[in-house]
């Protein structure tokens, strides 16, 4: 009877890290995707003003 809590909270433990693992991955995507987005260079537009 002892080891239910065990379990729950093995459970609960390692819910806990994939939690915290998801968090930081997602935070360094976020930081990732800001720096790739400043270092883009603007390129001119296929559609030019003289094919009216």
């Amino acid at each position: 009877m002892h080891s239910k809590p065990d379990i729950i909270r093995t459970l609960l433990l390692v819910f806990v890290i994939g939690l915290a693992v998801t968090g930081v991955t997602s935070l360094q995507v976020t930081v990732e995707d800001e720096r790739r987005v400043g270092a883009v260079a603007v390129t001119p537009s296929l559609n030019t003003a003289g094919d009216d």
